[in-house]
């Protein structure tokens, strides 16, 4: 059973192995997730978090954190 996708912000990646890219992610409650993992090139994860809790408009930027 599928599930419908909800509502998207675009993440602004910034820093780390992924960064200037922008990919699109879910809202949870409403707000940007504070952590997202991402696939990076080389079949790695690379976790990013959200740079600062006060977010607006359609886009919210996403710090480097580490590799999972």
């Amino acid at each position: 059973m599928s599930r419908e996708p909800g509502p998207t912000i675009v993440a602004m990646l910034e820093g780390g192995p992924l960064a200037g890219r922008r990919i699109d992610v879910e809202v949870v409650e409403g707000r940007p997730p504070k952590t997202i993992d991402v696939d990076g090139d080389d079949g790695s994860m690379c976790r990013y978090g959200l740079s600062e809790w006060m977010q607006a408009g359609p886009t919210a930027a996403y710090t480097f954190l580490d590799r999972v």
